[in-house]
């Protein structure tokens, strides 16, 4: 028998985020993050994963461990015997991704509600950490002591994997590999497969888990990490600051529920803010650069809000991808004073990475969630090691004194990554909704 054709959901029934999960830096779970944004609480400490005593930059932005403050434990999530078969980022992915479905109240278990659930997760760099585990083992005691797991612990699309296969979801599945995009497109693709028809539901986000060897060394030997700072870790990521010099390379995940307004209505499910729209562009320039005037990242933004409906006006609140890179942050300035002209302080422009570091394929996901609990809850927590803010971002409100409470109807999120790729999430405040 053939499958049914495909109907299309109304267009004009908004797409909602009904459930948020977090595995950052600053702890488990989506109030942990918040709470530690709002006390400019930083994630990044010594890098004691391993010997780092030849690496130029020493720091990192790692997931609290079992006994620490809203620390993880793996096994909370993952039994031992399943444990043996995931590199870290799966398991990270598998933990966001149990809470974003758990706040949503998503648990079905017909076949068509299964079948009608995409699973979305992107990751800039997979399992990494697992690759060069079993490269020491092959010289070590040679190949056929390999785990017969060790390629599927590695594999970008493995995070996607588990997820589905842990929650059962038929529907569509897929993994971004766009570097420090991927996460946004991933929720970008979710809301494709709504809009088309293709599910109902998805759950979208990233995971990277790659603070080992080969990843500080590589961003060591590119000249891309904060070195500087190695006494100081607390400073270290200094987004749109004066003294910036390199990002912090961190690790987690993050992930959401979104789904159509009547389809979270008819189930009795919270939305907590709209997915409004997405945009993407490509710079067709450098490797690891855009062009200075940040063009690339505008188009994005520019498409973002096109199909968001959003006027320049309207937006309220940017959660900047900036890194804490002399260069990124520069064009990522211009690419926002462009896209949103003749803006003064009615404008607020933060940037979570200072708190959190660089989650690389996760920080779209990550910084989209923050986003929805800053629209949810009306409030910008305070800019950490923001003391000394680029002569270009001063114009706007960078929550430099403290927390920012007022209304924000619109925000804008960006994930811009190596390779050219520019991505942008637009949401508005679950207040905007008909009733």
């Amino acid at each position: 028998m053939s499958p049914a054709p495909l109907t299309p959901p109304d267009p004009s029934d908004p797409i909602v985020v009904t459930g948020l999960g977090a595995v950052s830096p600053l702890g488990v779970g989506i109030e942990a993050t918040w709470r530690a944004l709002m006390a400019r609480r930083s994630g990044i400490r010594a890098n004691d994963r391993f010997d780092v005593s030849d690496y130029p930059a020493r720091i990192a932005g790692l997931v609290p461990g079992k006994g620490e403050p809203d620390g993880f434990d793996p096994l909370d999530h993952v039994d031992g015997k399943d444990l043996r078969k995931m590199d870290l980022f799966i398991v990270y992915a598998v933990a966001a991704a149990a809470q974003a479905l758990a706040q949503a109240g998503w648990a079905p278990d017909a076949a068509e509600p299964l079948a009608r659930t995409a699973t979305i997760v992107g990751t800039g760099v997979g399992g990494v950490p697992a690759m060069t585990g079993a490269m020491e083992t092959i010289r070590a005691r040679g190949p056929r002591r390999l785990s017969p797991f060790v390629v599927p612990s590695f594999l970008p699309n493995l995070a996607a994997g588990w997820i589905s296969i842990r929650h059962g979801f038929t529907g569509p599945i897929g993994a971004p590999t766009t570097a420090c995009a991927a996460s946004a497109q991933a929720i970008a693709d979710g809301m494709r497969l709504i809009r088309s028809g293709e599910a109902d539901v998805a759950l979208v986000g990233g995971a990277d888990a790659c603070v080992d060897p080969i990843s500080i060394g590589g961003f060591c030997a590119a000249r891309a990490l904060a070195t500087e700072f190695n006494d100081r870790p607390e400073e270290a990521s200094r987004p749109l600051d004066q003294a910036r010099a390199g990002f912090v390379l961190s690790e987690g995940a993050a992930a959401l529920v979104i789904e159509t307004l009547s389809h979270a209505r008819a189930r009795g499910a919270t939305p907590l803010a709209v997915l409004a729209g997405h945009g993407a562009s490509a710079d067709a320039y450098q490797l690891t650069a855009g062009h200075a005037d940040g063009h690339g990242p505008r188009a994005a933004m520019e498409k973002a809000m096109a199909m968001a409906g959003l006027a320049p006006a309207d937006v309220d609140y940017v959660n900047a991808h900036s890194t804490s890179t002399p260069v990124g942050d520069a064009a990522e300035l211009a690419a926002i004073a462009a896209a949103l002209p003749n803006r003064g302080k009615d404008l607020a422009v933060t940037a979570t990475k200072a708190n959190t570091g660089h989650l690389l394929g996760a920080a779209g996901a990550i910084e989209a969630a923050i986003t929805v609990e800053i629209l949810r809850r009306r409030t910008i927590p305070p800019a950490a090691n923001l003391s000394a803010p680029e002569p270009a971002a001063q114009a706007w409100t960078l929550a430099t004194e403290g927390p920012v409470t007022r209304p924000i109807r619109a925000a804008l999120s960006n994930a811009f990554g190596f390779g050219g790729v520019n991505a942008c999430l637009a949401f508005r405040e679950a207040a905007s909704l008909p009733a």
